[in-house]
């Protein structure tokens, strides 16, 4: 009789979820008749899923139809706000806060400059700090916020506590886990490669195999093959910046030579000329010598890297990261270096600039905890 009633209970639970998804996915309110009709079920059992779902506050009521004679239906949508997640962007002297909500929106964003190190004794106590203030400015509801993801440019052990290696943080096998205890709620680490990848790939509706590249202050990456991320045998799948573009070329913060990062690292930009991001790509819209001759050894490198991406990996390759908030008019000239050396295809449409942006690593360890919620339900 138990094995019965647990196989009712999961057919109910299958039911409730197939109908929030079919709500979540519908991208405009929807009836309790189409709920019926494309699902295949009878208006009884609707009826009382939905009103499940209305108690748990995770759809609700979007107004009526346009009636087409009789009584219009009225529609449901999902509640965006039921619930958040937060992503947390560490890099050296900043921090970055991005709130998340159920529909993938951006619904908060924060840039902290400071003077605090990794490991300094009392940075577990700043981020918290920060991080409940952040929740306060941005009136989010702490009983609805899912989790806190973190996120930098480091390779990240299984233990999700410890970073084996941060070439541009300058840190060595440091664990995280006085910061992890420091924050009251669910927390989730992960190399901010990893993570814009998985926001790209969550936030596209064909989740294609992608290669994403993340243009920031280093410069990584992750490989997802079908929605599935490949980590390789030692975690260190996607370290594109630490290939080799230029040989014994401009030193790089991982003690190498030539390295991409070296290269396309968003500080190459900005620190080369000692003006910021935004300052440097003002100059080059008025041709600055200086910054004109930057540019151009920047896109050869940072062409040189794209294309053996594409020839390995033959997949779609999504550029993130804050240098992608200027790229975009740029981007008909570095598809057009790279068809000059792509033997297949001379279109090169397979590049593209992150529907995130500079907030692609933020989101998508934020966007961990909104996909296992979506599951749960």
């Amino acid at each position: 009789m138990s094995e019965l009633n647990d196989a009712i209970t999961a057919r109910r639970k299958q039911t409730r979820s197939s109908i929030y998804h079919y709500l979540y996915n519908a991208g405009e309110p929807r009836s309790k008749q189409d709920i019926a009709r494309d699902l295949n079920l009878s208006l009884p059992t609707v009826y009382q899923n939905v009103t499940e779902l209305i108690n748990a506050g995770l759809i609700d009521y979007a107004g009526a139809a346009q009636s087409a004679g009789g009584r219009p239906a009225m529609q449901l949508r999902i509640l965006p706000d039921a619930r958040f997640a937060i992503g947390i962007s560490i890099t050296g002297h900043r921090l970055r806060f991005s709130a998340a909500d159920l529909s993938r929106k951006q619904v908060a964003y924060l840039d902290l400059p400071h003077h605090y190190n990794v490991e300094d004794e009392d940075y577990h106590t700043f981020v918290a700090q920060q991080l409940e203030e952040f929740i306060d400015s941005s009136h989010i509801d702490r009983e609805r916020l899912l989790g806190v993801g973190i996120t930098l440019a480091g390779i990240i052990l299984p233990d999700s506590q410890t970073v084996f290696y941060a070439p541009t943080l300058y840190i060595r096998n440091v664990s995280l886990q006085q910061l992890v205890q420091a924050i009251p709620y669910p927390v989730y680490v992960e190399n901010d490669g990893n993570s814009g990848g998985f926001a790209e790939w969550f936030g596209s509706e064909e989740r294609r195999s992608t290669a994403f590249l993340s243009l920031a202050d280093g410069v990584g990456g992750a490989v997802l093959v079908n929605g599935d991320q490949y980590v390789g045998d030692h975690y260190r799948s996607g370290e594109f910046g630490h290939m080799c573009v230029e040989w014994n070329g401009l030193p790089c913060a991982c003690g190498k030579r030539g390295c991409l990062e070296a290269y396309c690292g968003a500080q190459r930009l900005s620190g080369d000329l000692g003006i910021t991001l935004t300052e440097f790509f003002r100059k080059l819209e008025i041709k600055d010598p200086d910054a004109s001759a930057l540019w151009e050894d920047y896109k050869k490198h940072l062409v040189i890297g794209l294309h053996n991406i594409r020839m390995v990996l033959d997949c779609d390759i999504v550029l993130g990261g804050y240098v992608t908030e200027f790229l975009e008019p740029y981007l008909p000239e570095l598809k057009e270096m790279l068809a000059e050396n792509d033997p297949f295809d001379k279109e090169c449409s397979y590049l593209r600039i992150s529907r995130y942006g500079k907030y692609s690593s933020m989101l998508g360890v934020a966007l961990s905890f909104i996909r296992d919620f979506l599951n749960s339900i």
